[in-house]
């Protein structure tokens, strides 16, 4: 016997029916392309090898499927619409879990780094990369998103969001159409600048590989040139090039008159 499905939305279990597993597939599907494309996009002397595209993108893909089966099962113990519940927590993950996220990470780091422990600073796996290092920051990122589904969690407990369920997808009148925008349109749209924007956050920054403080004894190459052209281009190279022009005609003056014929008067 099916599930009651309620006046409007989805009925119980339609998440996890054919029709939904076939939409969290082709969802998972098209955010996995959006990775691909940001590392095409990279600039060739930053885009990172395969191994290391991997490594980094996989914890973001470890993260994910974590809150989306988290959604999806907190979604499905209610009896009333688990369309619109699930929305308002993919909605809440985007925004507030977003911003929890990213706390998450600066703090992780800051630890990390204070602590000295090199394989768990995120996007540095070693020379040749680890798996340890990969699998210890694998751990910290499911710890940060296990955080950040708790707090959304407690959220979730405010009043109000009741009458938000049953006005934000009321007015469809097809639960299939509803369970398309729910689990396919909207997450696509927002994952996609999430992945982007979680990718580069956790992501090795080239730019603390190739600049060194002052105590290293080389830096980038980009800096290097800039710093060169300041020097060549700088006023006071031209001002000892003009002294220097200046010294140059001044001896060929010096030249010209010892060249020149001297006279003595006999008398």
């Amino acid at each position: 016997m099916a599930a009651p499905r309620p006046a409007h939305g989805c009925g119980s279990g339609a998440l996890l029916g054919r029709f939904g597993v076939l939409l969290q597939a082709l969802l998972a599907l098209c955010a996995f392309s959006t990775l691909m494309l940001k590392r095409f996009k990279e600039p060739k002397e930053e885009r990172r090898p395969w191994r290391i595209w991997f490594y980094d993108t996989s914890k973001q893909g470890i993260g994910a499927l974590f809150i989306h089966f988290a959604n999806v099962f907190l979604s499905d113990l209610t009896e009333e619409d688990p369309c619109s519940l699930y929305l308002i927590n993919f909605i809440l993950d985007a925004t507030l879990g977003m911003l929890l996220i990213w706390l998450g990470v600066k703090v992780v780091s800051w630890i990390v780094h204070r602590k000295k422990y090199t394989y768990l600073v995120f996007g540095e796996y070693g020379d040749p990369p680890q798996a340890a290092a990969w699998i210890g920051q694998c751990i910290l990122y499911l710890l940060i998103m296990a955080f950040e589904k708790t707090v959304i969690s407690l959220v979730l407990f405010i009043p109000g969001w009741t009458k938000l369920q049953q006005i934000l997808l009321g007015y469809i009148p097809s639960p299939q159409l509803e369970l398309v925008l729910v689990m396919f349109v909207v997450p696509f749209i927002v994952n996609a600048i999430m992945f982007w924007v979680v990718d580069s956050l956790i992501m090795r920054k080239c730019k603390q590989k190739d600049t060194l403080d002052i105590n290293g004894s080389m830096e980038a190459p980009h800096a290097r040139r800039t710093e060169e052209s300041q020097v060549l281009l700088s006023p006071e190279m031209d001002f000892d090039q003009s002294e220097s022009d200046q010294d140059i005609s001044g001896l060929q003056g010096m030249n010209q008159k010892m060249k020149q014929p001297s006279y003595q008067v006999v008398i």
